[in-house]
């Protein structure tokens, strides 16, 4: 049997952990930088901080990612395969994904989210609760849907991009790398990389 590892274990792992309990993704063990944790629901045991020099990848055969925040969720992506090792993507089983998606590896989908036709999901991504990608959609790696959130068709998304609760992005928009757009907003025009997004309709912020 695999050997399993988490990265990451507070709120946001909570959540991938319910999802791989119901997959079958047999996970015993932890790593976090905030080094062992009082609160520990799953009873998983503390392997160290995957980001130290002494961190020992060789118990390990595949990692599971529990982060939250996209820069930290790829930095630890890159060092998972640097060490050879396997970042498994998990899809909770209420999650509904049509024909012809293409998820990357390391993703994580979670309950009740919609996945439609054609719509491609980079590596390390995170569709969260209730989220709804539409057909033809195109996300690159790393990019957080957070829960309720919906793209409407033929939505791209770049690379390190975070979409707030809620958010509802019109058909067509593109939206560029490491962009935030707020919780709640309304896109209705074209975002560039590294800008901030609020509201109804949206407006820069930053």
């Amino acid at each position: 049997m695999d050997r399993v590892a988490i990265i990451g274990y507070s709120g946001h792992a909570f959540v991938v952990l319910d999802a791989c309990k119901k997959m079958g993704i047999p996970v015993h063990f932890y790593c976090d930088r905030s080094k062992r944790k009082h609160n520990n629901p799953y009873q998983l045991t503390f392997l160290g901080d995957e980001g130290s020099e002494s961190f020992n990848w060789n118990g390990i055969d595949k990692f599971v990612l529990g982060i939250g925040d996209n820069n930290t969720r790829k930095r630890v992506a890159e060092r998972i395969i640097e060490a050879g090792k396997e970042v498994v993507t998990v899809v909770h089983p209420t999650a509904v994904i049509n024909d012809f998606v293409r998820i990357g590896k390391g993703s994580f989908l979670s309950s009740n989210c919609v996945v439609n036709t054609l719509a491609i999901v980079g590596q390390n991504c995170i569709i969260n609760t209730g989220a709804i990608i539409e057909h033809e959609c195109v996300l690159g790696d790393s990019v957080h849907i957070a829960p309720g959130a919906v793209l409407a068709g033929s939505v791209t998304v770049g690379t390190g991009t975070f979409i707030g609760a809620n958010a509802i992005i019109k058909q067509g928009i593109t939206i560029g790398d490491n962009v935030i757009v707020g919780a709640g907003s309304v896109v209705i025009k074209d975002i560039e990389d590294n800008e901030t997004w609020v509201g109804n309709p949206v407006r820069k912020i930053k």
